[in-house]
């Protein structure tokens, strides 16, 4: 499958299968996580892998993870971050991003679902799972098998503004 392929068929999935996330399946999505770009290659992200029910439970406290088998809270390390040194804008937000991102396409390629979730309660993330204040976690990437149709690959022709509006050239219109 190609890129794009990849980023229509992935579609936000809220119903999971109890299937468990194979190993190797999960060693190729953190692989994909591990190749993504940082701002000055600080990689200021650290990533905590839940599998386990405890784990799971955890961050059920804190978030609707839409029983999926796997969860991973990405985090951003705000001792590592780059500082744009024109206005001290921190990248931590973008490189947790890009490397969620990775992990998400990477999954859809392997056959599983996956949701990008930022609602949750940071606080109580932090204090179940004993983050330092270095570390803030940004968003979670519940991933599993699919209990739910597919969305349709082409839905974007009809969800999104027309390309036109979204991509100007030499000027904003």
């Amino acid at each position: 499958m190609n890129f794009l392929d990849i980023a229509k068929t992935r579609f936000s999935v809220r119903k999971y299968t109890d299937k468990k996330v194979e190993a190797e399946k999960l060693d190729q999505i953190l692989n994909a996580a591990h190749v993504a770009p940082t701002a000055a290659n600080l990689q200021p992200v650290r990533l905590l892998v839940i599998q386990q029910e405890e784990g799971l439970k955890k961050i059920s406290k804190a978030a609707n993870l839409h029983g999926a088998p796997l969860a991973i809270l990405v985090c951003a390390d705000h001792s590592k971050a780059w500082k744009r040194p024109f206005d001290g804008k921190k990248t931590t937000d973008i490189d947790a991003s890009i490397l969620t991102d990775h992990m998400m396409l990477e999954a859809t390629e392997l056959g599983l679902g996956s949701v990008w979730i930022c609602f949750f309660k940071p606080d109580i993330i932090k204090e179940e799972f004993q983050l330092p204040d270095s570390l803030e976690p940004i968003n979670i990437l519940a991933i599993g098998y699919a209990d739910e149709a597919p969305a349709d690959p082409e839905r974007h022709l009809a969800t999104r503004i027309p390309l036109g509006q979204l991509a100007s050239y030499e000027k904003l219109d």
